[in-house]
């Protein structure tokens, strides 16, 4: 597993429907459900008539995190739900990837955020390590 600095990266050995069907998978175990799901691809297409790699962004919720999140921030709403990505990369890799909470977290001054933060980030990280 990679770090950017905003997210945890792993390329898989599955193919790209393999790897979407997995890490739902993951993530239920961990208590997130997908409110979103954006075909990007597809979005690209229709909307720009461009063809482009397979890509989606999941849009993961884990209920009582995000209630917890709110509770402390109002405006906390803004940088949820959490985004998990699944693309096929240059090289014909499938890759997924989750945002690293506390970095998001970072630009809100706000310290009832962060024990939650951290939670959800060790949470999204057993769900990249698992894959």
């Amino acid at each position: 597993m990679n770090y950017t600095g905003y997210g945890f990266t792993r390329n898989v050995d599955l193919s790209y429907e393999q790897a979407i069907e997995k890490v739902t998978e993951e993530l239920k175990k961990e208590g997130f459900g997908i409110l979103t799901e954006i075909d990007v691809t597809a979005t690209l297409k229709k909307k720009l008539d461009v063809d482009f790699k397979p890509y989606k962004i999941l849009g993961a919720c884990n209920p009582p995190f995000a209630y917890k999140a709110l509770q402390a921030e109002e405006q906390i709403g803004l940088m949820l739900p959490c985004n998990v990505i699944v693309y096929v990369n240059d090289s014909g890799e499938t890759v997924v990837s989750a945002v690293d909470p506390v970095a998001s977290m970072q630009a809100v001054d706000n310290p009832g955020l962060g024990e939650v933060a951290q939670t959800i980030q060790g949470k999204l990280k057993l769900v990249i390590e698992r894959l």
